[in-house]
Parts: C-alpha cells; sequence; structure tokens
C-alpha cells in the first residue's frame, strides 16, 4: 500500500469531477449524488478508517466544482444510517422529498456527510432521491440514487488516493420496437 496524500488526492478528485462534470453535460439545477468512502481514498477498508480531513477535502472539491456547473449535490450516508442522504432543505423540499430523522456521525453516516454538514446552510437527510447522476468515490454503490438508465463516464482519473472512482450519468429510456426511432428526422411533404 502506498502512502496516502492528501493533496495528490485532492489534484486527482479536482480533475476527473471536472472531466466528468464536463463531459456529462447536465443541465443547469440537476441532482447529482456522492457516495465516499474516506476510509478507502486513505486506502484502507470502507467504513474502518473513517477521516473528517479527507471527508473536508472531498467536500470543498464537490461543492466547488458543482457551484461552477450550477448543480445542486445528496451526500449519500453509509449502511449504518439506511443510505441516507444529506442536502439543502430547499432542494429537498423543491423536490418533493420527504425528510428523515438522522444526523450524520464519523462513524455512522461517515465523514464526507459530516463534513457537508458542516458546510451546507440548512442540511437535512432525506431517503430516496432521483439524481441525474453521481459519484461514487471508493465503491459505495449509489446506483439506487441515480436515475434510470445509467450510464457509466469514463474520464482519466480512475482513483482518487487508493479508492475507485466511478461517474454516471443517465439518459431516457430508449422504447419501443424495430420502426421506433431515437432521433427527431422531419417528413418531407416532397
Amino acid at each position: 500500500m502506498a502512502s496516502f496524500d492528501l493533496i495528490t488526492a485532492e489534484d486527482q478528485l479536482t480533475k476527473g469531477v471536472n472531466e466528468f462534470l464536463d463531459d456529462a453535460k447536465f443541465a443547469p439545477d440537476s441532482l447529482i449524488v456522492l457516495g465516499s468512502s474516506t476510509s478507502e481514498i486513505q486506502g484502507q477498508k470502507i467504513g474502518k478508517h473513517s477521516s473528517i480531513d479527507v471527508g473536508r477535502m472531498v467536500v470543498k472539491v464537490i461543492f466547488k466544482a458543482i457551484k461552477a456547473h450550477k448543480l445542486h449535490v445528496a451526500i449519500q450516508g453509509c449502511e449504518h444510517i439506511n443510505r441516507s442522504l444529506l442536502m439543502e432543505r430547499t432542494e429537498a423540499d423543491k423536490r418533493g422529498f420527504e425528510q428523515v430523522t438522522v444526523f450524520p456521525a464519523l462513524h455512522a453516516g461517515g465523514a464526507t456527510q459530516v463534513a457537508a454538514y458542516e458546510q451546507f446552510e440548512d442540511p437535512i437527510e432525506v431517503e430516496h432521491i432521483v439524481a441525474a447522476g453521481g459519484i461514487d468515490l471508493g465503491d459505495t454503490s449509489i446506483g439506487m440514487h441515480v436515475k434510470f438508465v445509467q450510464i457509466p463516464v469514463r474520464t482519466s482519473i480512475k482513483e482518487v488516493g487508493e479508492a475507485h472512482i466511478t461517474y454516471l450519468k443517465s439518459r431516457p429510456k430508449l422504447v419501443g420496437g424495430q420502426r421506433a426511432l431515437y432521433e427527431w428526422h422531419p417528413i418531407d411533404n416532397n
């Protein structure tokens, strides 16, 4: 296991997230989900070595990128709080998400949720969301929160620190059969 360097991890995350958001081209005001294991980033087993310093770094990078792209973010908690999501109350209310009662802790919710709680203006936890895409940092399994159909986005950054990173965007389902069209073709009346 290589020694962990917080500055290198921050540079990796910044580059990967910006490549992802530039490629995915989410509509302004879209909601993105973030799952993050600070343990995995440090090369440890998920849930066993939470670090508030690493969580704060992740939140700093994500919040800056999300703001620059005019997006919103929900931070997924760990299984100890049933994968509840921390987000701004105004966004949750606007989207009709139901609030649940739990507060993140370092070992129940995770360091990234705690760091986000420190930065949000009016944070609440919700149980279910449907996000346009997401970032999974450390194999935290965010897919349940991203709308169907999910499409992986490849960037030059495959790992942040020691953690595997996956990026997802989504598209509407393709429906129909053999004669269905998936791009608009106007009828030529000539």
